[in-house]
């Protein structure tokens, strides 16, 4: 191919590129369900090749999003008694089951995928402890690879003041004649785990550190052991009632990583830009704000919705996250995506949806219908909802 006719086609294509990436995307929105649950996960459950949702009392097979029985859940005070849901092969045995902690109840338990035969006839998947942790008041969990093994650790989050922080591993035991993960506990801290929880590298020594509502712990440094120790040193360096979870990335180009938080149950999504520490060691932070129009953005999501290669920051209102008692607790639903314009140095916001859709405790994101996009997948009070990605894509097309 000739040299200008080259140049002429790497122009137009960076040209149809940066129009698509500019483009407002619009949503086709699929409600799978109506009830209380907040927890939802995104895996391939019956091995089709197809990614499923899973989210609370039912698993949704794809592509029509089927819904399929998995576990009954109590409803407690205007919550169902399940606070998020993680996809994860615990018995190892090649079919992807899903781990769920609650609210008050205290124990961690599994769901054990039934296998081929079992998800072709409907059945319950069996209840199964992976640990009791002692632990109620529990706002939430998070997976998070802390070690950087390739396996990641348990965060259960509390809405108490100054409750312990503990890691939780999944470790196969020797105990046991199975192959099934168990959890070991590591504790951190005495106290300083409170409301709202992240993580991520906060001062950029390699090391995955753990966030929460009143400061930070730090990692003592053992990435390269690939193990987890007890002594976390805690940097109360800020008090807020904070998202879960907390982002972590470096969005202005400085090399120190800066922290995205919402008020969970307030108004407020920040930007906090890490400015160079004091002399002690102390954080430092310009804070700005992204958005005060919507209460209660209690989930927190990063994806690349628009294929540019940067992830996008997605989220919403938490619907009734305190049953409608919340500043805005009654207001509609609604759910953002948030551009970075790394010229502007500030977020852009795009409209998802108003007046239907909100969120609960967690987003995900993948291909559900293998067209090439990103897609979101979110449970609330308002519902449990597919948002398939139609950028680029005309109405005729649809």
């Amino acid at each position: 191919m000739p040299q200008a006719l080259s140049l002429v086609l790497l122009f137009t294509l960076c040209c149809a590129a940066t129009s698509l990436c500019s483009q407002e995307i619009r949503w086709d929105i699929r409600q799978l369900t109506v009830d209380a649950n907040e927890g939802i996960d995104v895996a391939d459950f019956n091995r089709d090749g197809k990614l499923d949702v899973i989210a609370g009392r039912n698993w949704y097979a794809a592509p029509h999003f089927t819904p399929r029985p998995v576990r009954d859940i109590k409803d407690w005070n205007g919550y169902v008694e399940s606070n998020g849901d993680f996809a994860m092969d615990v018995d190892r045995d090649g079919w992807m089951d899903v781990v769920a902690g609650s609210f008050l109840p205290s124990e961690v338990n599994w769901y054990r995928n039934p296998g081929a035969e079992g998800l072709s006839l409907g059945l319950m998947w069996k209840k199964e402890l992976l640990v009791d942790t002692g632990d109620s008041q529990n706002e939430g969990q998070l997976l998070v690879d802390l070690s950087q093994d390739g396996r990641p650790e348990w965060l259960v989050n509390t809405w108490g003041q100054d409750a312990p922080m503990n890691i939780w591993k999944f470790v196969v035991s020797s105990k046991t004649a199975t192959a099934a993960y168990q959890m070991e506990r590591v504790r951190i801290s005495e106290k300083g785990n409170s409301h709202g929880m992240g993580s991520g590298d906060l001062d950029g020594d390699g090391d995955m550190d753990i966030l929460v509502g009143n400061g930070w712990f730090e990692n003592p440094g053992l990435t390269n052991e690939k193990t987890i120790e007890s002594n976390w040193p805690f940097h109360p360096d800020w008090n807020v009632h904070a998202s879960l979870p907390i982002l972590v990335r470096d969005w202005n180009g400085d090399q120190r990583p800066d922290v995205i938080i919402g008020k969970g149950h307030d108004y407020g999504l920040f930007l906090w830009e890490q400015l160079p520490p004091l002399a002690d060691g102390t954080t430092r932070w310009n804070k700005q704000v992204i958005d005060k129009e919507f209460s209660q953005p209690h989930a927190l999501h990063l994806a690349d919705l628009d294929g540019d290669g940067q992830p996008e920051l997605i989220t919403g209102k938490r619907v009734y996250a305190h049953n409608g008692k919340d500043p805005g607790g009654r207001e509609p639903p609604c759910l953002f995506y948030y551009r970075w314009l790394p010229k502007q140095q500030q977020f852009e916001k795009h409209v998802i949806d108003r007046g239907t859709v909100g969120t609960g405790l967690q987003i995900r994101t993948a291909d559900l219908n293998q067209d090439g996009r990103m897609d979101i997948a979110v449970a609330g009070k308002s519902g449990t909802y597919l948002l398939f990605n139609l950028l680029g894509k005309k109405p005729s097309d649809q």
